[in-house]
């Protein structure tokens, strides 16, 4: 079952996304080498330290 998805004002726009996308590295589980994939979305990802950032830890 997925996790409800709550929208918090630190959130990435999808501009705010679509820039910062192109300077993330690509994901390890893509390259020749390989990797696990990964298990939460990046934008998620961005999303939860962006809120940290923004609000604490309280």
């Amino acid at each position: 079952m997925p996790l409800p998805r709550y929208r918090y004002p630190s959130d990435t726009s999808d501009l705010e996304w679509a820039l910062l996308k192109a300077l993330l590295p690509t994901p390890a589980c893509q390259t020749p080498k390989g990797g696990a994939p990964e298990k939460w979305p990046r934008r998620r990802v961005v999303d939860a330290i962006r809120y940290i950032t923004d609000n604490g830890a309280k």
